[in-house]
Formats: structure tokens, C-alpha cells, sequence
């Protein structure tokens, strides 16, 4: 299981490739919202949820990926989805 520090950096490398605001992207806290302050597209947020998926080997369905808004909120349905797995 990763650590909470290991699951940002992990998640910030899923998402950098989709982030259209770089100044924000280097300030990124669990609160970010990756819509609002990274520019993120939302077609891009089903990429991320795929690249997630792949990433920790999980299955997100869609009430999960509506809600990976924000940092935060991935971080919880991925160490959500982990636990389940376990």
C-alpha cells in the first residue's frame, strides 16, 4: 500500500500529461480541483480514470469516476478501491 505522499506523486504523473495550467500543476494539494485549477478537459478525466485503473490495477466504475473532481477525492476512491481489492 502506498503512502499518502507516494499516491500524490503517483497521481501527478497520471494526470501531468492532460494539465493545461503548469503553475497550478506545481502547487498541487489534495484540494486541487483538476477541472477548475488544472484545466483539465472532462473527456480527459475518463482518460485519467482509465490511466488510474491501469496504474493501481482497479476497477473504477462510473458513480467513482464522477467523483474524482479533485486530488483528494482520487486519492480516496483509489485507496478505497485498494482496500476492496485486498
Amino acid at each position: 500500500m502506498q503512502t499518502k505522499d507516494e499516491l500524490i506523486t503517483t497521481l501527478k504523473k497520471i494526470v501531468k500529461p492532460y494539465v493545461q495550467d503548469e503553475q497550478a500543476f506545481e502547487h498541487v494539494t489534495e484540494s486541487t480541483d483538476f477541472i477548475n485549477d488544472l484545466k483539465i478537459n472532462s473527456a480527459n478525466l475518463v482518460d485519467i480514470a482509465l490511466d488510474v485503473e491501469e496504474e493501481f490495477d482497479i476497477v473504477i466504475d462510473n458513480e467513482a469516476m464522477e467523483r474524482m473532481l479533485t486530488v483528494g477525492s482520487s486519492m480516496d476512491v483509489i485507496t478505497r478501491k485498494l482496500a476492496e481489492k485486498a
